[in-house]
């Protein structure tokens, strides 16, 4: 099957940054970054993705066609969430080779081991969140469910790169003791971030009322 490469927010690249290429190994399937859904044609699938040197959000999961038997048959994952740091180099997020249906089943089971391969041959082991989506096709809108991540763990996307807001806005010492760092402006992003759809109206119509005093 024909692949194809997807190029996301670099129409205007910050002045010395470069673009890198992020690529998936064998069955592993591109599905959001930086919040936005990586869409493929009905020919050719995304594998490859050029990114700016920093911190990104990559969603994946392994979709292949593996021996089960005397058949073959597909095998799909719940998708996986890397908050990873993006190389200069080009690198490609990797798994083992994975052949059976059994070999695959027993794998994911007790834990896989994501891998970033980079350029110059070295690799990074790639700290992962398996994304549990709820209900009836509880993956099929995998925008909505990484933004439900993204709500609920503070997390937004500041000129492109992925800002942990909690981690930007406060600070817990040794001894347990909690202060807020960061300015305003972060800061209502972090509870705006985690407030509901009911909470996030009343906190908009405050504002109104304040601009109109």
């Amino acid at each position: 099957m024909n692949k194809w490469l997807v190029t996301l927010g670099l129409l205007v690249l910050p002045l010395g940054l470069q673009a890198a290429t992020l690529s998936t190994g064998d069955n592993i399937k591109l599905l959001v970054v930086d919040g936005k859904k990586v869409d493929s044609s009905f020919w050719s699938e995304a594998d490859s993705i050029e990114l700016t040197e920093g911190r990104h959000q990559v969603v994946v999961r392994f979709d292949g066609e593996l021996r089960d038997g005397s058949k073959n048959k597909i095998f799909t994952t719940r998708p996986y969430l890397f908050e990873m740091d993006v190389p200069k180099q080009d690198a490609t997020i990797v798994l083992p080779r994975l052949s059976t249906m059994s070999q695959a089943k027993a794998y994911f089971q007790r834990g896989p081991e994501w891998q970033l391969e980079l350029a110059d041959g070295t690799t990074r082991t790639l700290d992962h969140v398996e994304l549990q989506g709820k209900g009836f096709a509880a993956y099929s809108d995998m925008e909505g469910l990484v933004a439900d991540y993204n709500r609920e763990n503070g997390i937004t996307f500041e000129e492109g790169y992925a800002v942990d807001l909690e981690q930007a806005a406060v600070e817990v010492s040794d001894k347990g003791e909690v202060s807020i760092t960061g300015d305003a402006f972060v800061q209502l992003k972090l509870w705006y971030s985690k407030a509901n759809a009911e909470e996030r109206a009343a906190f908009e119509q405050w504002v109104k009322q304040q601009s109109a005093q």
